[in-house]
């Protein structure tokens, strides 16, 4: 068994940072379907803006609002306006085809990168 990367939207803006929640990222609903994220989900979360990883999980946003906010500890790491990688990742005896997405400076749905 091995982890393949199953999910994954690139260089998303966080909208929010809200360091006083229990933890966790808020996405768009939409972008969770279109990348097969989960709620609950533990993801990855690549902040290419400083540099920071973290791993959290999701927790479902308002759909086709754009929201991708970091919660509560995150939120000291990953700031608003900063450009995020958010990936999600599978336990599998066989290589997994990812879903990767692509999106605009409000995180609206561009294109699949890869896994259309």
């Amino acid at each position: 068994m091995r982890w393949y990367l199953r999910s994954k939207v690139h260089k998303a803006i966080v909208t929010e940072a809200k360091i006083d929640y229990t933890g966790s990222i808020t996405i768009d609903s939409s972008l969770m379907e279109k990348a097969r994220f989960c709620e609950g989900e533990k993801v990855a979360v690549w902040d290419i803006t400083n540099g920071e990883r973290l791993e959290t999980y999701v927790i479902k946003g308002k759909r086709i609002s754009g929201i991708i906010c970091m919660n509560g500890a995150a939120a000291k790491r990953i700031k608003k306006n900063d450009k995020v990688v958010i990936a999600g990742f599978e336990l599998s005896d066989k290589p997994v085809k990812p879903k990767i997405i692509l999106v605009d400076k409000e995180n609206k749905f561009i294109k699949y990168l890869w896994g259309e």
